[in-house]
């Protein structure tokens, strides 16, 4: 065996010690990062907790973690699950709908160079525009019901979903453009085989964005508009000052979220591991 030969399979033997050990290494990695993220929960919540139980803060107010688990125990034998299943079931439908349309009008300003330096300044306004102070109007329109709620939630998602599509479109590398297009291929083309392909990473960031505003939007309308969810158990509590009720609501709310972020999270690996 020559000597080349030696160090080439040495080398191979290598390579997969190696890799275990760089495996190894990420694995440390996400267990150090998922041990100081609970540290952090439970520090915050002992904290919490203590300064409660001291007077240091007025419970009445701010409620306290033993407050709110001995609430959400009163929940779970009442309608809890109904309000959530509502609210989960109004977040989803405008999280599904804002993302389809705003999806189609980025495709289609970004197919149009006229459509959008026209539309371009129209959307910029929009985006700024407080949607709440649609909120009568919705009411007027589309009933006191899901739908003013699924609106709501909508307008608040599509214009930042068409923005942030569309910087992703415009994003992709003019020469790989130029050279398809050189080569004949037509707008459609050039669309699935180079556009859409580069701007998954983005788009799954605008999912990821959208996440949060869905929930902001769809919360936000079952304070205009709700007889049942938790924005509708959150205005309850606070008329009637159950804090406890507030806080609860708004806890649940959280891990709502973050099981809706997580989902978006797991699209993302997938996507990334097929690419």
């Amino acid at each position: 065996m020559t000597k080349d030969k030696h160090k080439q399979k040495i080398k191979t033997k290598e390579l997969p010690a190696a890799r275990q050990l760089y495996l190894k290494k990420i694995r440390r990695e996400k267990i150090k990062v998922a041990v100081l993220q609970a540290v952090i929960l439970v520090a915050f919540l002992g904290l919490w907790q203590l300064l409660a139980s001291t007077g240091v803060i007025d419970d009445f107010i701010t409620s306290s973690p033993l407050r709110i688990a001995k609430m959400m125990t009163q929940l779970l034998s009442q309608d809890i699950f109904k309000h959530i299943g509502i609210t989960l079931f109004e977040c989803i439908i405008g999280f599904v709908l804002s993302g389809a349309i705003g999806f189609a009008i980025a495709v289609g300003l970004w197919a149009s160079e006229t459509a959008r330096r026209v539309l371009e300044p129209y959307i910029v306004t929009l985006n700024s525009l407080p949607k709440i102070a649609l909120g009568p109007i919705i009411i007027v329109w589309m009933g006191a019901g899901i739908k003013a709620i699924v609106t709501m939630t909508v307008l608040i998602c599509v214009i930042v979903t068409v923005i942030s599509v569309l910087a992703g479109f415009l994003a992709c590398d003019d020469g790989k453009i130029l050279l398809m297009k050189s080569m004949g291929a037509s707008k459609i083309q050039i669309f699935f085989k180079l556009v859409l392909p580069n701007s998954l990473p983005n788009l799954i960031s605008v999912l990821k964005i959208n996440v949060g505003l869905a929930w902001v939007g769809t919360i936000m309308g079952e304070y205009l508009v709700s007889g049942a969810g938790l924005g509708y158990l959150i205005i309850y509590g606070g008329q009637v000052f159950k804090l406890d009720l507030v806080m609860t609501s708004t806890v649940i709310l959280c891990v709502l979220a973050a099981l809706m972020y997580l989902g978006v999270a797991l699209i993302e690996k997938k996507v990334a591991s097929k690419r």
